[in-house]
């Protein structure tokens, strides 16, 4: 089995909520971690420091859909990164979650977010998306996520009726 050393990275960046007749910034973070191979969080509102945060490279500013409050109060959703991946290409997604690229070559992104109190649409940097995944691809190769899982770990736990080994 393979051993991370890292466990996980993140990207600071600003979304624009696209309204009827403006935009409005909102601060985000994606967020990785190896521990949760599949899955990108994509954090709302993220203003505070972060355990995988990225101090090197100055980046700042089907889904899994779902909006569930993280501790600080914020929003958080989370997306498959195998769909960030296709939505830097074509479009990606269906139901709750979508993305897809503009036209023309421009460095942005569309993403589709739906709950049932509503629906929002923000643009953000393919840049930072694709920069974002290429760190995430260093921590867990593309095809390889399944063995950062630790299946074998946590089903030793679960059958000896112990807590998670990694301590989730």
């Amino acid at each position: 089995m393979a051993r991370y050393p890292r466990s996980g990275c993140t990207a600071r960046t600003t979304l624009h909520l696209v309204g009827p007749q403006s935009w409005t910034a909102v601060p985000a973070a994606l967020v990785y971690d190896a521990s949760d191979p599949f899955a990108v969080r994509v954090r709302f509102g993220d203003g505070g420091e972060d355990e995988f945060d990225r101090t090197d490279d100055g980046l700042h500013g089907s889904g899994l859909g779902e909006d569930v409050p993280d501790e600080d109060g914020g929003v958080e959703w989370l997306l498959s990164r195998d769909l960030l991946r296709a939505g830097l290409t074509g479009p990606a997604g269906e139901g709750d979650v979508r993305l897809w690229p503009a036209r023309g070559g421009l460095d942005v992104l569309f993403l589709q977010l739906r709950a049932p109190s509503g629906e929002a649409l923000f643009e953000l940097s393919a840049a930072v998306v694709g920069d974002f995944l290429r760190e995430s691809e260093q921590l867990v190769a593309v095809g390889h996520e399944s063995e950062a899982l630790r299946v074998d770990d946590e089903l030793s736990a679960l059958l000896q009726g112990g807590s998670d080994p990694s301590g989730h």
